[in-house]
């Protein structure tokens, strides 16, 4: 369980940042709007209070992630019973803050509310809470100021009635004390649930990042065993060729032929060493392709001086386009060997390129006997093991977006045709 805590994905510290910042920024904006749309009084004083309120609840969050990050590789029923305990005294310590910070200014707007109501709202020295409703007529008549050198105006008014004095209401101690109580365990609850939806996110930001992370490694395994299937079709090389390319070389050697036979074994070096280098999993330009083609067709020249004919056509502008390496071998050599060694006439050879509605098109054909022998699956079904190879490694390669058709040619011999995309050397 270590093991998997120190690698699996985390959710970047800015993440975090954000999602908290995100929350309370939330919550002082929706609180300001209330208490703007109501008309609460002090609304620049209770501003300032409630961002350190804001402040102080992203820290208490942040706090907590921590232990979120160690929570990550655990159970679902772990996590949730987890959050739920430590969400607790966190909220509890919000509603505290939140009630510590108001505390100063809490009179103030209570004895403003209650002088809107034409309530007069005072606190005496046991603590109590003392309300009583404000005689506006005497409150005027105390205000008013006799005019300078006039006489005073003296009028006798008489008291109202003792059955008609409405007395203060009387709130104790103990009462606004639980009060205050029911009132933290309010905010506190609020709190707890806006916890709670953090953690909630949190978690949805960590499963969502170990997707991603699980997307990644999957993305890695296919393009590792795409690669892995490219280079074991890469290095499918028919090994008849090298069987008979040693037997002619016996031949040149028994007959004397040593000039001869050591232009072949240069050829041969060259052709193996090109075909062998490169990357497998990569692409070359058309014209090294042509090149390593050529050097084949000298070496089986060698064998069939008076049979094999050899033709490129090659346009100058697709000599930088980019396929599979060693892609045309298998195609090559069918034609070597079911054409030009299948018959004792001379048999024309071709290689030719062209692009088509932006796409790269690669035709070799023959114009030997044409049909198929029974057995002879490579050229006459079109799936033997050499077409088979081609078509892998183009799915492989390009998926659906390549092609490949093999079969008659309408004069005469065999025609296969490559199509995939149109791609250039950068």
């Amino acid at each position: 369980m270590e093991g998997t805590s120190q690698t699996a994905p985390r959710v970047p510290f800015k993440v975090v940042l954000a999602s908290v910042a995100g929350l309370w920024l939330a919550y002082f904006a929706i609180v300001t709007l209330r208490g703007w749309l109501v008309g609460l009084e002090f609304i620049d004083a209770l501003l300032l209070r409630r961002a350190l309120v804001t402040l102080a609840s992203m820290g208490v969050t942040l706090a907590l992630w921590p232990l979120l990050r160690l929570l990550e590789p655990r159970r679902a029923w772990l996590k949730v019973v987890a959050v739920l305990l430590v969400a607790l005294p966190a909220s509890v310590v919000l509603a505290g803050i939140n009630q510590w910070v108001f505390s100063s200014i809490e009179e103030q707007v209570t004895a403003k509310i209650g002088e809107r109501e034409g309530l007069r709202v005072r606190t005496d020295e046991s603590g109590n809470l003392l309300i009583d409703p404000i005689d506006r007529e005497q409150e005027e008549l105390a205000r008013a100021v006799p005019s300078a050198g006039a006489p005073p105006l003296i009028t006798e008014t008489p008291a109202p009635p003792a059955s008609a004095a409405q007395p203060a209401i009387t709130i104790d101690a103990e009462v606004r004390e639980d009060q205050r109580w029911r009132q933290l365990t309010d905010v506190a609850l609020g709190r707890y649930y806006l916890l709670l939806a953090w953690a909630a996110l949190y978690f949805s930001l960590a499963n969502a990042e170990q997707a991603r992370a699980a997307e990644r490694r999957e993305g890695e395994y296919r393009r590792a065993a795409k690669a892995a299937e490219l280079r074991s079709l890469r290095y499918q090389v028919n090994p008849h060729f090298l069987f008979n390319t040693l037997n002619s070389l016996s031949a040149l050697v028994m007959t004397g032929k040593a000039q001869a036979a050591e232009q072949m074994i240069q050829t041969l070096s060259t052709f193996y060493r090109r075909s062998l280098a490169g990357d497998p999993t990569g692409d070359v330009a058309l014209d090294q392709e042509i090149a390593l083609q050529r050097l084949y067709l000298e070496i089986e020249a060698v064998r069939f001086p008076d049979r094999l004919r050899a033709r490129y056509e090659i346009p100058a502008e697709l000599t930088d386009a980019r396929m599979p390496g060693m892609i045309l071998q298998p195609l090559v050599e069918n034609s070597v060997k079911y054409a030009v060694a299948a018959t004792t006439r001379p048999v024309t050879l071709t290689i030719a390129a062209r692009s088509e509605y932006g796409r790269l098109v690669i035709e070799v054909s023959d114009d030997g006997p044409g049909a198929a022998k029974p057995g002879q699956a490579d050229t006459g079904s079109g799936f033997g093991i050499g077409l088979a190879n081609v078509r892998d490694r183009l799915a492989a390669r390009y998926g659906s977006a390549a092609q490949l058709d093999s079969g008659p040619a309408p004069d005469g011999g065999w025609r296969t045709v490559i199509r995939l995309p149109l791609e250039h050397h950068d």
